[in-house]
């Protein structure tokens, strides 16, 4: 099915009950610059999914002459498959996933969303990728590889709250909180029965999102 404002073009085939998105280029020319308009092709599978502004490209003829992709499988809104590459099916790309030339995707790898992949890369089979990993060699299959979280909170959002009204005294108590929360020897538990004995509905509501927390806070 084709929602809109969709673009197919080239030696594109295609399976059966695809669905693209408005705004979805299908088998463009390759964003290589080697590239002087050979006869390539890109092939898709059935069932698969292509939301808003996906753009798959073809192939080259240094490459392989093919663009592949297999069935059953989500491609999020701005996911890009470039030349030559190979996607097998039930895989998952979230919003942005990017694959550089000639990537081989196995079966049933998640990409989660800003995930770029470096050309000749192989992602195994059952591999899940998160979130705003750079991949530049190959992915392990049935692995979960994630680069390194380095998120940390630095304390109270103080100008932000002073633009929105809120009193010296209802600051200090926060910065109090947050000081027992990331400073203090205290691990979160501890933290948090400290945060409760502070006056104030700001503490309260802190120490509320912390106890429903259900993946852990960032501190």
């Amino acid at each position: 099915m084709l929602v809109s404002h969709v673009v197919i073009d080239g030696r594109t085939r295609i399976g059966a009950r695809n669905t693209f998105f408005p705004f979805s280029s299908i088998g463009v020319p390759p964003q290589d610059l080697k590239y002087r308009g050979e006869p390539t092709e890109t092939v898709i599978g059935d069932d698969n999914a292509f939301r808003e502004c996906v753009t798959i490209s073809r192939g080259t003829v240094g490459g392989g002459g093919r663009t592949s992709i297999g069935s059953n499988n989500l491609f999020m809104t701005c996911a890009h498959v470039a030349h030559d590459c190979h996607v097998g099916s039930q895989c998952v790309f979230a919003n942005a996933a990017t694959l550089a030339g000639h990537v081989t995707i196995e079966d049933h790898v998640i990409l989660s969303a800003f995930v770029p992949v470096h050309q000749h890369c192989t992602v195994g089979q059952h591999a899940l990728v998160g979130g705003g990993t750079i991949v530049t060699q190959d992915v392990l299959p049935f692995s979960i590889t994630s680069a390194r979280r380095e998120n940390k909170a630095f304390g109270v959002n103080k100008i932000g709250l002073e633009r929105r009204g809120y009193s010296p005294e209802r600051i200090k108590a926060l910065q109090k909180a947050f000081r027992l929360l990331l400073s203090a020897k205290l691990n979160t538990s501890q933290a948090l029965e400290r945060i409760k004995e502070i006056d104030g509905e700001d503490a309260a509501v802190l120490a509320a999102f912390i106890e429903k927390s259900q993946r852990g806070v960032i501190k």
